[in-house]
């Protein structure tokens, strides 16, 4: 993907708010985006910055009017893209019930919006490191429900990986990527909310640890090197899975007593805000994340909730 494309896409995703300073889960003024980031004439100033779809109803209703409220699939997939969809498939142990892994209905209704609006391929994919690949896919019902929305499930291949580099990293410089990833014309990066014993909260930034091959590396200094690989993957789009979270015992979970079933999606453009709402479900303030706090500092996107046009959604009774 060359640097014109990718610079395109941040400046769609960031939108108006990023027009101005951007503030600190503390409000304090951060650098200034860079004028190559300013929004194009493709964006809407009037959306909202990130939507929160809430209620007890099916989870792809939840995603649809989510993504309705911010414009529409339509304002990052468009007729012949190549999409690919990364959910958190991180273990092939439980099924989605254990809220360890993206629930199957978010993927599958993203899916189905992608091909609506006329993408030419919609492919799921992680690199699970409990259990092979196919198993993981198969147990979460992943695999089941992408191939009935239409859409495809690759396996990485090892041939694919190549190195990345990181010329906004603080401390990770390079890394090994799954190189399709930096190829597709658009990522949707689609986290399930849950708590994470290391870094405090697995979401969209700690998600794309699922598309490298260094992740021991990574576990040394984790919250600026989150934040160094968030710097270098083109995500359009990021739709958090929190129709159950994983409060405890993460990111693995395997005890029903540590999930919490609270029927929510949260859409932005902006990975940073994306992850330091969901921060809020697990009680957390999005300073208390390294790896928001670092973004943040890196310009990489916003965490201040309390001025962010922000849509709140009921669905349902």
């Amino acid at each position: 993907m060359n640097r014109r494309i990718f610079l395109r896409r941040m400046a769609i995703g960031l939108g108006s708010g990023a027009a101005g300073w951007l503030l600190n889960a503390c409000g304090s003024p951060a650098l200034p985006p860079s004028p190559t980031l300013a929004p194009t004439a493709t964006a809407r100033p009037e959306l909202p910055y990130l939507v929160v779809a809430r209620g007890a109803t099916e989870p792809e209703e939840l995603v649809k009017r989510a993504l309705a409220a911010l414009g529409g699939i339509e304002r990052f997939v468009k007729p012949g893209h190549d999409v690919i969809i990364k959910p958190n498939i991180s273990v092939g142990y439980y099924g989605y019930q254990y809220a360890a892994t993206t629930n199957p209905w978010v993927v599958a209704a993203l899916v189905r919006l992608c091909k609506g609006a006329g993408a030419r391929r919609v492919r799921v994919m992680d690199f699970p490191f409990g259990g092979l690949a196919e198993e993981a896919y198969t147990r979460t019902d992943i695999k089941g429900q992408t191939l009935a929305a239409g859409g495809e499930m690759e396996v990485m291949s090892s041939l694919k990986f190549t190195k990345l580099e990181l010329p906004k990293g603080r401390d990770l410089r390079s890394c090994t990527v799954y190189g399709d990833i930096l190829k597709a014309d658009v990522v949707i990066d689609v986290p399930i909310a849950k708590q994470h014993s290391l870094a405090q909260l697995s979401c969209g930034m700690k998600n794309l640890m699922g598309i490298m091959i260094e992740r021991q590396a990574m576990h040394f200094n984790i919250g600026q090197r989150t934040a160094d690989l968030a710097s270098g993957i083109p995500i359009a789009l990021t739709v958090v899975d929190a129709v159950r979270i994983l409060r405890d015992n993460g990111p693995t979970g395997g005890n029903l007593n540590d999930v919490q079933k609270i029927d929510t999606i949260i859409a932005s453009a902006d990975v940073v805000a994306a992850d330091s709402y969901a921060a809020t479900l697990l009680g957390l303030r999005p300073n208390d994340v390294a790896y928001i706090k670092a973004a943040v500092a890196m310009g990489l996107g916003r965490s201040d909730l309390a001025v962010m046009k922000i849509e709140e959604i009921k669905v349902g009774g």
